[in-house]
This record gives C-alpha cells, sequence and structure tokens, in this order.
C-alpha cells in the first residue's frame, strides 16, 4: 500500500482554494494540477508498506493526537518549488507555526522509530497545488507568476485529526482514502 500521514481539509475550505487558484489554472492549463478534492497538508510520505504496518501506524499516529491539541492552519500566498523560472511544484503556502512544526516533528520522530527515514529538507508546510512535468518555457513563467501574484486570498483551517492516508495510483490518476484518523485533543 502506498500511504502517506495528512492533515486533511474540509471539503468548504478545498472548495474556496479551488476557486482562489483558478487565475492560476488558467495561466497554465497544461500543468497537472491536484483535484480539489485531493488538496491535503502531507506531513510524512511512507510510500509502499505491507498491509500490517497500518496497525502500527495507528497505535504511533493516536499516540502523537494524544499529546497535541487542536490548532489553527492560516493559508495564504501562492509560490513554487524551487521558483516560478524552475518550478516543479506550484503551492498555497500555509504560515509557519510552533504547534504545527511540533505535530509535524513527532510524527516524523515515530516514524523514524518505525523504520522510515527522516526527511532530510526542512518542513515547509505547503498544499500542492500543481506539478510541473517539463520546464516551463519562459513566456509561461512569467505569466504563472504574475498569476500568483493576483490571489488575494487567506483563510484559517481548524486541524482537528491526523490522518493515514493510502494513495491508489490509476491511469486517471490517484485517489486517496482516509484509513485512520488520530482525533488531537480539544481545544
Amino acid at each position: 500500500m502506498r500511504l502517506f500521514v495528512a492533515i486533511n481539509l474540509p471539503p468548504e475550505t478545498k472548495h474556496d482554494v479551488a476557486g482562489a487558484i483558478e487565475p492560476l489554472r488558467a495561466a497554465a492549463p497544461e500543468l497537472t494540477w491536484v483535484r480539489e478534492d485531493r488538496l491535503h497538508l502531507t506531513l510524512k510520505f511512507l510510500d509502499e508498506q505491507p498491509e500490517e504496518m497500518v496497525n502500527r501506524l495507528q497505535e504511533a499516529l493516536a499516540d502523537i493526537a494524544a499529546r497535541h491539541r487542536e490548532l489553527i492552519m492560516d493559508l495564504h500566498g501562492v509560490g513554487a518549488f524551487p521558483n516560478f523560472r524552475r518550478a516543479r511544484v506550484v503551492w498555497m503556502g500555509i504560515e509557519p507555526e510552533g504547534r504545527l512544526e511540533l505535530l509535524h516533528h513527532d510524527v516524523e520522530i515515530v516514524c523514524h522509530e518505525l523504520g522510515f527515514e527522516v526527511e532530510g529538507r526542512p518542513f515547509r508546510p505547503h498544499l500542492t497545488l500543481a506539478r510541473v512535468k517539463r520546464p516551463l518555457d519562459e513566456p509561461l513563467a512569467r505569466a504563472l507568476a504574475r498569476a500568483a501574484k493576483t490571489i488575494d486570498f487567506q483563510t484559517e483551517v481548524v486541524v482537528h485529526s491526523i490522518d493515514l492516508m493510502r494513495s491508489e495510483l490509476s491511469y486517471s490518476g490517484s485517489s486517496y482514502s482516509t484509513l485512520v484518523s488520530a482525533p488531537l485533543r480539544s481545544r
């Protein structure tokens, strides 16, 4: 099973984000845009795992969730990794917040204890909006960067749980399903 740990967004927030980024889609329709129902914050990608790992992860995530209170994520701003000229991913930012950083850290530590490698890159919370399969030509990169500057969207999301997700690949793209939802402590 292809697994990852995520923070899922409420459907209305996904809808609002999808509406707000329409200028980006219009500027670069050839990018691989993430479908509205698949928008999420990835905390840890776990790749292909045997089915028995689900129970171990369920226990680990429940333990983490019991130590963390619900928190608020502030979504705003659009950018690209590494930048719009050499874009590989177009993203919406999530304001760095101490409690979110600590939650991510605890997920990394517990996953490391279960045998997963620690992510070598710093945690940069974001929603992936699109993936860029081929290098963008300069006019398209500029158009995308201009469109990004027009996005004036900001919203807060209350994080109620961390979720173990399964990703199933198919010809029509990947589909996600929640295997385990570990509720954070109430505020």
